[in-house]
């Protein structure tokens, strides 16, 4: 399939809805428009994303995205080639909530429909924006998932390690959580650590003492409560200069441990020669200043090219999705008019499932 393409994306994994449109043609690939509604408003309350309030306001907002996105490219839904969508993995009722509003789309206009792993979506994010060749080794570091992948196509993804247990993002989460600072937590965190002194308080780096790729951070995370709950101890409270310390700290063993997982994934990764190498970052943890020049620095090291995407191409959006509909309509995999919604999806069948849940269920 070689003429161009333009798709519409529609993602609703978690707590964002979105809808984008993207064409690819002969001079490459470009985002046409890319509207992303976050619901943070509506959770701020309860320390975190509640499932049964995020699909009902996908429900109430997916058209009203899909017509903005629409009108921000200038394009009608005849002018459409088909339409891709997040099936999983998510909260269930959100990702339902997006496959509804494709299928009756799809089945308005008459489109084709293609069924995205939101994780392929980050995963081949790099190729939208860097034009990346097959095989590259990616890191998708977010609020649900972290994984090491060798990506090889559209939809053949190698994976050569991930979380046990919590996601960084998660862990960042929480640690804003128990320290009073506001949600999303990874930025928050950040911020304070500017201010504070990364070698104060002692953290551990869990599973740096282990071989492989594998991480974990539900450890790190317990870590950094008892050495708070230690700074409350002694002081009667927790002063400003303690909690930036702590999170300087907590993101410096953060940056410690995906940086070493990161050189033995890349170790892997050229034993097998890549022709161009290069190493790719995405999900919203990837916007963490610290671990991106920490990862930088790695890669001009070993001789890899190190792209990350712009930061709002990073976070969750539809036009990855898109993207990733894209790519499987010009490997020529087929639509798929019964789209399933699934809570869980691993991009690699043949790994051994990774123990332990987090926000998007078990870790894919």
């Amino acid at each position: 399939m070689d003429r161009p393409l333009t798709f519409l994306g529609i993602e609703s994994s978690c707590d964002d809805s979105a809808a984008a449109l993207v064409r690819h043609d002969r001079d490459g690939a470009r985002v046409l428009s890319s509207v992303v509604r976050g619901q943070g408003r509506l959770h701020a309350a309860f320390g975190g994303v509640v499932p049964e309030i995020a699909a009902r306001a996908h429900a109430e907002v997916l058209d009203l995205c899909v017509e903005k996105a629409l009108a921000e490219a200038g394009l009608d839904l005849p002018d459409l080639d088909g339409i891709a969508v997040t099936a999983g993995p998510g909260l269930i009722g959100g990702v339902l909530a997006g496959v509804m509003t494709a299928k009756g789309l799809g089945a308005a206009a008459r489109l084709p429909l293609w069924g995205v792993n939101h994780l392929a979506g980050h995963a081949l994010t790099p190729r939208l924006t860097e034009g990346l060749t097959f095989p590259y080794l990616m890191l998708l570091v977010s609020g649900g998932h972290c994984q090491f992948l060798i990506v090889q196509g559209p939809d053949r993804f190698h994976r050569l390690g991930g979380t046990i247990d919590d996601a960084p993002g998660e862990a960042f989460d929480k640690v804003a959580k128990l320290l009073g600072l506001p949600q999303p937590g990874g930025p928050a965190v950040e911020r304070e650590a500017q201010a504070g002194d990364p070698t104060r308080i002692p953290l551990p780096r869990p599973l740096l003492d282990r071989p492989g790729c594998d991480l974990s951070f539900s450890g790190l995370k317990t870590a950094a409560l008892r050495a708070r709950d230690a700074l409350v101890a002694e002081a009667g409270g927790l002063r400003e200069s303690d909690r930036r310390n702590l999170c300087a700290a907590f993101q410096a063993a953060v940056a410690d441990i995906l940086t070493e997982k990161s050189r033995r994934a890349l170790a892997l990764y050229l034993a097998d020669r890549p022709e161009r190498p290069a190493f790719a970052v995405a999900g919203g943890v990837a916007a963490n200043g610290l671990i991106r020049a920490r990862l930088a620095d790695l890669c001009e090291r070993e001789g890899v090219a190190f792209v990350a995407p712009p930061l709002l191409l990073c976070t969750d959006n539809a036009a990855m999705i898109a993207w990733a509909g894209i790519e499987r309509a010009r490997a020529g995999l087929p639509p798929d008019p019964a789209i399933v919604a699934r809570p869980r999806w691993p991009l690699d069948d043949r790994a051994a499932p990774l123990i332990g849940a987090g926000k998007k269920g078990a870790k894919s």
